[in-house]
């Protein structure tokens, strides 16, 4: 029986899998096969090049309540980076290469929560993701390295545009206000950088962003207002409200009941402005 997430990172912090995938192709049809086999041999062949694909990029929408073994492991990560818990996050970092995260995908979480986080934070979890890979080969493991972003990121005036396309999506709307009034360059900054530069790389899909933002804006005590706009944009981008109360139930059983407490009331208040 595997571990639970909760006794992965337990183990690691006592003693201080990505499951290989493969698609079966069947390529069996007689020379003789009928115009109507040939074509749903097609469909079936293209299914499946579309399946792979998708499970390549962890692009799909998990339409679930459950979040899987993969995007439990990001919450804590962000979290315990927020917080310089080094131990906690060394815990979190082995158990998420466990559980499927790709070593370009961890580090892709850590380095987009600079933004949130700050630089000095970001740097120290790179280094710590550092030593966790390189002890993780002394012990013979081999953890795949992961996708490099697909294509070269705009720049200019189209990072400008994708980038207030991208942030439009998933605030919902066009960000805009007094405060943006009063200093436009902040959005200018939001808008070619965080959702230009960092959410046009393709190697790491929003849904598990918006994870890693919800982790970390939970556990900084004062940034209520940016939590409860990420609860909102992590429903945009196709997590359930059961999804994300799972994410504070790990938060919880990861020993942040501050930071449980406040993604859920963040929830809360998402789904009564539903409603």
């Amino acid at each position: 029986m595997k571990k639970s997430l909760s006794a992965l990172c337990a183990s690691f912090l006592m003693s201080g899998m990505m499951p290989a995938e493969s698609l079966a192709k069947s390529g069996d049809a007689a020379a003789g096969t009928s115009a109507a086999a040939a074509s749903a041999a097609a469909a079936s062949a293209a299914a499946a090049s579309a399946a792979g694909a998708a499970a390549s990029t962890n692009a799909t929408a998990d339409t679930s309540d459950t979040l899987n073994a993969r995007q439990q492991a990001i919450p804590p990560i962000a979290a315990f980076m927020a917080t310089s818990d080094m131990p906690r996050l060394n815990a979190a970092l082995n158990a998420g290469l466990d559980a499927g995260l790709t070593i370009n995908e961890s580090k892709e979480i850590l380095v987009q929560l600079y933004a949130y986080t700050g630089f000095p934070r970001s740097l120290n979890a790179l280094s710590e993701l550092m030593k966790v890979v390189d002890a993780r080969k002394q012990r013979g493991m081999q953890d795949p390295i992961g996708l490099e972003p697909s294509r070269a990121v705009a720049t200019g005036d189209a990072l400008l545009a994708a980038g207030k396309a991208n942030q439009t999506k998933i605030s919902g709307a066009p960000v805009q206000g007094p405060l943006f009034d009063f200093a436009p360059v902040i959005n200018q900054f939001l808008q070619a950088h965080l959702f230009g530069d960092i959410f046009e790389r393709d190697n790491l899909d929003w849904q598990s962003r918006e994870l890693a933002t919800v982790g970390a804006l939970a556990a900084t005590p004062g940034a209520e207002p940016q939590l409860l706009a990420h609860v909102r944009a992590s429903m945009r981008v196709g997590l359930s409200a059961g999804q994300v109360r799972q994410l504070t139930q790990v938060l919880a059983e990861q020993g942040d009941a501050q930071a449980a407490e406040r993604a859920k009331a963040a929830l809360a208040q998402a789904l009564a402005s539903k409603s």
